[in-house]
């Protein structure tokens, strides 16, 4: 999927941001996560001001060049209604599904229909869209591939009897520490957390015990190895870039589902899309 996506970039490579430009980002759970990282990766590379946003938290006074709305369906609502309020503002939409409400409305689209899925829980067509954006960013593509197809050999078995688990992150990361651990409440309805790992120490570290998960993306501040460690939790960390971590943690979210004897792609109370009625 993410060598699909590259692939596709010279195609599309027009309809995303310019550099320089001023950008929001926008989504819903997952898709707000992938906003988040993408938003921090953009910046660290100099392209230009982004901010990233909840569809429903969009801030409509800010002036901003472009936003980019992310929606695997095309018909959550927050993201319609945003689309619809954007004014003189550009939209680009990247879905999965081509013709859908919200293709209807946004200036642009890129639709990412190789990547969509029937599960509920997403994954394959928010981390596609990541690589995507990442690609256009000059990043290689190929060599994230690559440490997907590692991860998909790195064992998780050992720990689906944990208790507990708490996601971290460092910059870009950030992101995907909040998406994993909304994967591992989604498909398993397992107790999970995430936090900035810098923060971490500020109060969520007296949760760590024996018998729970300290999960890291990326590296540590120095010295929370040691603070965790003291506490009894186990540490996992995979040399691995974000991203191709990200799946190990999905892996885990359908390993410890599958242990309770629960369906990871349907969790239960949740939808594919969020559609609201009009009030």
């Amino acid at each position: 999927m993410w060598r699909r996506a590259a692939q596709l970039l010279p195609e599309v490579a027009h309809l995303l941001p310019r550099a320089g430009e001023r950008v929001a980002v926008v989504g819903c759970g997952t898709s707000w996560f992938v906003a988040q990282s993408y938003s921090v990766l953009r910046e660290n590379a100099g392209q230009g001001e982004t901010d990233a946003f909840a569809g429903s938290e969009f801030r409509f006074g800010r002036a901003y060049d472009r936003i980019i709305a992310l929606s695997r369906s095309g018909t959550t609502s927050e993201i319609i209604d945003l689309i619809q309020r954007a004014g003189d503002t550009p939209t680009l939409l990247i879905t999965g599904v081509a013709d859908s409400p919200a293709t209807q409305i946004a200036t642009e689209t890129i639709a990412l229909e190789f990547a969509d899925e029937q599960s509920v829980v997403q994954t394959r067509f928010a981390t596609t869209t990541l690589a995507l954006l990442r690609a256009h960013l000059g990043e290689d593509v190929e060599a994230l591939a690559a440490d997907a197809e590692r991860a998909l050999e790195i064992g998780v078995d050992e720990l689906v009897g944990a208790e507990q688990v708490t996601f971290l992150g460092r910059g870009w990361t950030c992101g995907l520490a909040e998406e994993a651990a909304l994967k591992t409440r989604e498909a398993a309805q397992f107790w999970a957390e995430s936090y900035p790992a810098m923060d971490y120490r500020h109060g969520p570290l007296a949760i760590a015990q024996p018998g729970r998960l300290v999960w890291a993306f990326g590296e540590l501040p120095e010295g929370l190895d040691a603070d965790v460690a003291a506490t009894g939790a186990t540490l996992v960390r995979h040399d691995l870039d974000g991203l191709a971590g990200l799946i190990v943690a999905q892996r885990f979210a359908v390993a410890v589902s599958k242990s309770r004897g629960l369906d990871p792609d349907h969790p239960r109370s949740l939808t594919r899309s969020v559609i609201l009625e009009q009030a």
